[in-house]
């Protein structure tokens, strides 16, 4: 099922049954249905609420997989091919594939969706480009809500493609069950790996483009940064990989190690851990974007250029102040 990057005339969900019925559309593998459900998730609609807990019987059944690097890796490319690699396995595949945001519109502006035009017509697939809108560390801040609507349309695997900013991006760690690093010889990805905590967030490391020179040197610096890496004993070792995605040659290889990587996961209890924090976060982030709205509600008002004036004035200290916030934030919430 292949899906647009917006559906147009989204607008607001009025009714219950409405939400009900784009779920059902989206189980039932409806493109336009899940096209509208992961813009209302953007669009942070009034009926989210009631998606999420509509979504809620088909959460946590997808396996999730990040893939993040820098820019000209071959992210895309490398994507593509694993989209093939699991249709061939008869898995249902999501992709989010996170854009630059154009500094005007907001809208995604290399439009990764076009770079995987070989699933157009695979109604087992979803490709949906996302803008990063500002949001830093690689993702959109909608791409948690936007993986569980993929889940609830029936996808096995969602493959999340970062924006491909550089050493900002870890944030993918958080949301994936395993994290594929893709670098490329003579970018200086392997130094960047070391300087950026990059090391830290791998699984699976891919030397991208082996083909060309500068590939086993690339590799070599990798493995020796993984040596010096500290670990206990059963932690999981990252596991380091040459591809060239252009001609489809390390794919299976990549699969094999996802499949190693998972398998470890279900042993340890690391996949029930990591799912749990994934889901502390997404809470936590939904509390906070609750509180923003109320403080900034408060601008229109008193309250806030009150405190700030006493503030500025030297009539008070900053953590009463926040504190006198908080209170009144309480009271507005009863």
């Amino acid at each position: 099922m292949s899906g647009s990057s917006r559906e147009p005339g989204s607008g607001q969900v009025r009714r219950g049954r409405d939400v009900a019925a784009l779920v059902r559309a989206a189980r039932d593998g409806d493109p336009r249905a899940v096209a509208r459900l992961i813009s209302l998730v953007e669009d942070a609609d009034p009926a989210l609420p009631e998606v999420a807990a509509a979504l809620t019987d088909h959460a946590g059944t997808a396996q999730v997989i990040g893939l993040t690097g820098s820019p000209g890796v071959g992210k895309s490319t490398t994507t593509n091919e694993l989209v093939r690699a699991l249709r061939a396995r008869g898995r249902r595949v999501g992709v989010l594939a996170v854009d630059p945001s154009s500094p005007f519109t907001g809208g995604a502006i290399l439009g990764d969706r076009v770079r995987m035009q070989d699933h157009a017509t695979d109604a087992g697939v979803y490709i949906r480009s996302m803008s990063s809108r500002g949001h830093l560390g690689g993702l959109a801040a909608a791409t948690p809500q936007a993986v569980r609507v993929l889940e609830g349309a029936g996808c096995d695997v969602v493959l999340v493609e970062t924006v491909g900013v550089g050493q900002a991006e870890v944030e993918v760690a958080s949301l994936a069950d395993t994290t594929l690093v893709l670098l490329a010889p003579g970018m200086g990805d392997a130094i960047q790996a070391v300087k950026a905590g990059i090391l830290e967030i791998a699984d699976i490391f891919v030397v991208n483009k082996a083909d060309r020179d500068g590939a086993d040197a690339t590799y070599r610096d990798i493995q020796g940064s993984i040596a010096l890496g500290e670990r206990q004993p059963g932690d999981w070792r990252p596991t380091v990989l040459r591809s060239v995605a252009s001609r489809a040659e390390g794919v299976d290889d990549i699969l094999a190690a996802i499949d190693k990587h998972h398998d470890w996961l279900v042993e340890h209890g690391e996949l029930a851990r990591r799912r749990e924090a994934r889901a502390a976060a997404e809470i936590e982030g939904i509390a906070l974007a609750t509180l923003r709205s109320r403080i900034s509600s408060l601008r229109d008002g008193t309250a806030l250029p009150k405190l700030a004036s006493a503030v500025a004035g030297g009539e008070l200290d900053p953590y009463t102040a926040a504190r006198n916030l908080l209170d009144g934030l309480e009271v507005q919430g009863t």
